[in-house]
């Protein structure tokens, strides 16, 4: 019996490639909220969604490497569409949550259109990323 560790299984080399993908979007997706110099609008409230569509995709495929990339795609824009217009809902213990900054991160604090554009980018370029690294490593 192989194990997951073994690096002669075969989803071993396409972990370590998503896993070396992962954390540098993380990284930049988490920074670009933080960034005031110039386009500070577009990466505090753009260029962020779009990075958080493909860290998503590659952490799911990360822990469940046999699962089918397209559908993951779609599982996080569905899931992130969800979310965005679950901020036109403001109950108090949902706008008390988007006060923290995991709120505010996880949950977002207003709903905007122009954020799916965001999610539909960054769920292609998620998508087609982890088809080349499985095509690659596996």
């Amino acid at each position: 019996m192989k194990l997951p560790f073994d690096r002669t299984h075969r989803f071993f080399n396409y972990r370590v490639a998503l896993f070396l993908n992962i954390i540098p979007i993380f990284i930049i997706g988490l920074t670009s909220e933080f960034y005031s110099g110039p386009g500070r609008e577009f990466f505090n409230d753009y260029f962020g969604d779009f990075l958080y569509q493909i860290f998503l995709i590659l952490l799911i495929v990360f822990i469940f490497p046999q699962v089918d990339p397209s559908k993951t795609a779609w599982g996080v824009f569905i899931f992130n569409c969800i979310i965005e217009f679950s901020q036109l809902w403001k109950p108090p213990f949902l706008q008390g949550i988007r006060t923290t900054l995991f709120g505010r991160l996880f949950l977002g604090s207003g709903f905007a259109w122009e954020d799916f554009i965001g999610y539909i980018l960054g769920c292609i370029l998620g998508w087609i990323l982890v088809v080349r690294l499985k095509r690659k490593n596996t």
